[in-house]
Parts: C-alpha cells; structure tokens; sequence
C-alpha cells in the first residue's frame, strides 16, 4: 500500500480559516484605527473653526434677533442630517463636545483672568453658570443611549448649543444672563447665596474636627457609585454657580476673577474625572478624592483653585 503524503482534509481547513481569521482581525484593526484618526482630524477640525469664529468675528451681544434664528435654523438642518450619513458619526463625537464645551471655554477663561480687560471675565463666568454645568450634568447622557444615530443627534444637539453660548454673532450665554438669569434668578439666589455662604463657614469648622469627617465618609462609601458621582458634581456646581451669578450682578470684579478661576480649574478637573472613572471608578476612594480636591479648589480659605491655576494652569496654556 502506498500511504498519501498530501496533508488531511481537515488541517487544510482548518489553516485556512485560522489566516481568514487573522486576515479578518488585521483589517478589523486598520479600520478601527482609521476611523479613530478620522475622528480625531474631525474633532480638531470643529475646534479650529470654532477658535477662528471667536477670534476673528467682533461680538455683537445678541441683539439680533434674525442671527439666532439663522443660527438655530442651520444647526437643526446639521444635527438632523449629518447623522444620516457617514460624516455624522465623526463630527458628532463625546470628544468634540468635550473640545467645544469645555475645554475651548477653559482656555478662553484662563485667558481672560490673565488679561487686565475685566469685561471678558465676565463674558466667560456668564457661560460656565450655563454652559459649564450643562456640560457636567449631561455627560451621562450618552451612556445610557443605546442606538448610535440618536447619540449623534443628542452630541450635536449639544455641540449647537455650547457654541452658541459664546459665539459672537449670538452671545447666548449674555442672553441668557440679562433675559432671565438677572431679572429671576438673581434677586432669588442672593439670598440663597447668603444662606449657604454661612453653610459654607460651617463647614471649614467641620473639617478642622476629624471624627465628624471621618462618620460621613464612612457614610458616603456605603453608597452606590452613580450617587458618589452624583453628589461629586452637585458640591462642585451648585454652590459655585449660585456665587458667580451674585457675582455678575455685582462691580466687584474680584468676585468675577476668584470664580472664573475655579471655573476653569474645576472643568479641568471634570474631564480628568470623566476620563478616568470607567477605570477608576469602582476604586474606593476615587469620589472622596474628587470631592476633597473640590472642596480645596472652592473654599476661600485654601484658595486651591489660585494656586492650581497659576502654578500649572497658566504655564500650561503658554500665558503669564
């Protein structure tokens, strides 16, 4: 008997399939990592009009009623197309709202703080009293959408309305502060302000006594980790968005300047919190530690968010 020297059926197929299979991941991979550059050249690409139309487009205050029509007007026509095609799922992206909503404004603000002007102070604390919290409020969002199309829309929905805070033709950011904000919240919150700026001093008393610090924190641990986050933002927004809006109504530009840098301080802060706490989030701690850098930033008696801003903010946005 002469024995076949030509290899089993199976092996063939068998090799033949474990290289489809490899050929399928490396393609796989080269898409993947296209898309991702896409993206990215896409999400730089909004940024870069976005600082050119700010720069270069002298603001009008809003006056213009036809401007914010238009503006409205073109943005459905955007936020409903683009994502019926294939450009969508590139502009529409968490990391270009993260760009446009917060940290273009972060630059921006850091920028003002650092020029004499004091009306651009003001200009960029009347947008993160809006735009900012809207920011950190609705990062969630996102992830509890579940169908891409309708996240496109909702990012770009979003997208719109950040620039349209502090774009120049539209000021809505000023709109929103001298057409409700000031008339409403104002008178309502001042008040308010005073109440929990006595919480406030209770609260340095509290931290200097460290059994009561030590009972909540075991409190807080025992609870679940979307209140953590929750708990996290509200000590970070609340309060300080109570104070900047006493602050615009004020001349006291010192106000504008103390918390315009929080602002920017905090933002930076949310976003490495964002980034980080799908991975470090199950971490215990990772909340407390959110909330004590918070409450250092915030209290006037550590004036945290000072130091951070001129010792790494400032050189890192290449000012003085």
């Amino acid at each position: 008997l002469i024995r076949s020297t030509s290899p089993p059926e199976c092996v063939v197929h068998y090799n033949s399939n474990k290289m489809s299979g490899d050929y399928t991941t490396t393609t796989t991979a080269a898409i993947d990592m296209s898309d991702t550059l896409i993206s990215l050249c896409c999400s730089l690409g909004v940024l870069l009009v976005t600082s050119l139309g700010y720069k270069y487009i002298d603001p009008t205050g809003g006056k213009d009623v036809k401007i914010h029509v238009l503006y409205i007007a073109t943005a459905i026509v955007l936020v409903a197309l683009l994502p019926l095609t294939n450009i969508g799922q590139y502009v529409y992206t968490e990391l270009t709202v993260a760009l446009v909503g917060a940290m273009y404004p972060v630059y921006r603000s850091t920028k003002a703080v650092c020029t004499p002007d004091e009306d651009d102070d003001k200009v960029w604390l009347q947008y993160w009293m809006f735009g900012g919290v809207l920011f950190m409020t609705t990062t969630f969002v996102d992830d509890v959408i579940q169908q891409d199309i309708i996240d496109q829309f909702w990012l770009g929905s979003l997208l719109f309305t950040f620039y349209w805070l502090y774009f120049p033709l539209t000021c809505g950011a000023q709109v929103v502060y001298e057409k409700f904000t000031a008339p409403y919240l104002g008178p309502t919150l001042k008040p308010l302000q005073q109440q929990m700026s006595s919480s406030i001093i209770y609260l340095q008393q509290a931290l200097s006594n460290v059994t009561h610090l030590y009972l909540v924190w075991i409190v807080f641990m025992f609870l679940p980790a979307g209140v953590k986050r929750v708990i996290a933002i509200a000590i970070g927004t609340v309060y300080p968005t109570i104070c900047s809006i006493t602050a615009v109504s004020t001349e006291d530009i010192e106000n504008d300047t103390y918390w315009l840098t929080y602002w920017s301080v905090y933002g930076c802060l949310f976003l490495i919190m964002d980034v980080t706490e799908d991975f470090l989030g199950r971490i215990p701690g990772f909340y407390s530690l959110i909330i004590v850098t918070t409450i250092y930033l915030m209290l006037p008696m550590f004036r945290g968010a000072d130091k951070v801003f001129r010792k790494i903010l400032v050189p890192l946005a290449g000012l003085q």
